[in-house]
């Protein structure tokens, strides 16, 4: 008898001290699918991100931290597109985590559920930093969330079946409230179509693509290529002239060619999110952040440049 309580007891214990589903855990590599994850998994997920919108995601170290969520993680979110190819395949050999792998269970490539752009025909080291499956920053749309949260949702499910309604019901309510907020923005964001704008970076082709703005050049000369002084006295008299209504940037971008062209220029400067984090209010929030993004373009649109400032 005595042996028999002292099982129960065990078992007891061992129930208290074990939850019944622990949370599933869910490693991004950037910041918008970590809230991606977090709007659609609620507390049935533990979402870790492993860069910032402060960071340059293309530039980024396999650190010992990395590594150990890697390989507890049960999912992995990443943007692919070999956005991640830097970095993700030494973090997967040092975090050997098979269930990570492409094409396992615990594997969700966004990219794969929306339209590629600026696809080339071709790639070889004298275009720069060209991504040869396409533009990979495929966040700045907020359609292109819309795409990917349907099968993300699909994917938390089939890992975590005993929450399957619970990602169900998120990704419905989630859906709805996005729908809406598209066309408000959408909205809100007429009377930026057909503004001819820089980039600092060509990391906007998806946010051009939907609000119909126009990029007429680029502050690098190729892409992920830094700036020369000559490039960038090109740029100048290019843009004196053909009038340019705005920079566009994001907060983790070299701010010096920016702040070259708009002391020369007056051209107004608008830094945009990028993704969660990227302005002070946008932390883990994609509505904010799309909130902010059309804020501060009209903003930008709203001053009046003086493209004929001194040299």
């Amino acid at each position: 008898m005595n042996r028999l309580i002292t099982l129960f007891l065990s078992v007891l214990a061992l129930g208290v001290a074990q939850p019944a589903s622990a949370a599933l855990k869910v490693f991004a590599c950037e910041a918008e699918w970590a809230a991606l994850a977090h709007a659609l998994g609620g507390d049935d997920v533990d979402v870790y991100s492993a860069t910032t919108a402060l960071q340059d995601v293309h530039k980024i170290q396999a650190r010992p931290s990395l590594i150990a969520r890697y390989r507890k993680a049960d999912l992995l979110v990443c943007t692919g597109a070999e956005l991640e190819i830097g970095w993700l395949p030494a973090l997967a050999r040092k975090g050997n985590n098979p269930d990570l792998n492409p094409g396992a269970r615990g594997y969700f490539e966004a990219s794969r559920y929306v339209t590629m752009l600026d696809v080339p025909a071709s790639v070889d080291r004298s275009q720069g930093d060209v991504h040869p499956y396409g533009n990979p920053h495929i966040q700045t749309d907020p359609r292109n969330i819309a795409r990917i949260a349907g099968p993300l949702a699909d994917k938390l499910a089939e890992l975590d079946p005993a929450h399957a309604s619970a990602y169900a019901q998120r990704y419905a309510d989630f859906a709805t409230r996005w729908t809406a907020a598209v066309s408000r923005w959408t909205e809100a964001a007429a009377p930026l179509k057909g503004i001819q704008v820089i980039s600092a970076h060509k990391a906007w082709t998806y946010l051009y693509d939907w609000l119909g703005l126009d990029e007429v050049a680029s502050l690098e000369p190729k892409p992920g290529i830094p700036p020369s002084g000559a490039h960038l006295q090109a740029l100048l008299e290019q843009v004196r002239q053909q009038p340019v209504r705005m920079i566009v940037y994001a907060a983790y971008q070299d701010p010096r060619p920016i702040e070259w062209m708009t002391q020369r220029t007056d051209i107004p400067a608008v830094k945009l999110p990028f993704s969660p984090g990227g302005i002070e209010g946008t932390e883990d929030d994609l509505f904010a952040t799309f909130d902010v993004t059309i804020r501060n373009l009209l903003a930008g649109l709203a001053q009046e440049p003086d493209q004929g400032a001194a040299p």
